[in-house]
């Protein structure tokens, strides 16, 4: 009779045990999509469909890169990141391929000087970005792909104007947090990211 109850109480606190484990598990894998957002889909596709695989990537960018501070611009440093964007957007128009060879550099630049790690390793960078920027950082990879010379003149546009986003972010006078609403900061409100025309795209074959 004894052994009976003690065996019942051991299946109960394992059933327990386990209970409580699903929990947490499912919860943690709420709070990292509603984090990460498209991140989180990326993670996931990046290892196949393993969730557990992506959650645990995810998991390890927050434990690295959660406690990076977002560092002040140098005096006058916002004014030329800007002129420096406004000059690859206007290159854009004759010469795509070598102004998102511009852009790639321009926000690893940005980013280093944000507090970010350095982009001479692209992918630590764009990991620790997602951390805390995870509704941009897309765009900075989609330049870095066709900086490398991967895509066409239209799917290079689209990841000049993608990745606007993210020097928008990088480059306001207060930058926030945009990991959870996709938000800019309060000194982009009203700010319309530059998108350039197709027509203008030499050799986009559209009109």
């Amino acid at each position: 009779m004894i052994t009976a109850v003690i065996i019942a109480v051991v299946v109960i606190a394992a059933a327990a045990v386990l209970f409580v484990g699903l929990r947490r598990a499912r919860g943690g894998g709420r709070g990292l999509k509603h984090r990460f957002g498209p991140e989180y889909d990326y993670a996931v596709a990046r290892h196949d469909g393993d969730v557990r695989a992506a959650e645990h990537e995810l998991r390890e960018r927050v434990r690295l890169h959660g406690s990076v501070k977002t560092e002040p611009l140098p005096p006058g440093a916002r004014e030329r990141y800007l002129a420096q964007w406004a000059d690859v957007q206007e290159q854009f128009v004759e010469s795509p391929q070598q102004a998102v060879v511009e852009a790639d550099a321009l926000l690893a630049r940005l980013a280093r000087d944000r507090g970010f790690p350095d982009g001479a390793r692209f992918d630590e960078q764009a990991a620790a970005l997602s951390v805390h920027h995870a509704h941009h950082v897309h765009g900075y990879r989609r330049v870095h792909t066709a900086a490398r010379g991967q895509g066409g003149t239209e799917e290079m546009r689209e990841a000049m104007v993608e990745a606007r986003r993210l020097f928008d972010v990088l480059a306001a006078e207060h930058t926030v947090d945009s990991t959870r609403n996709g938000r800019h900061s309060t000194a982009d409100r009203g700010h319309t990211p530059w998108a350039l025309p197709r027509r203008h795209a030499k050799g986009s074959g559209t009109s």
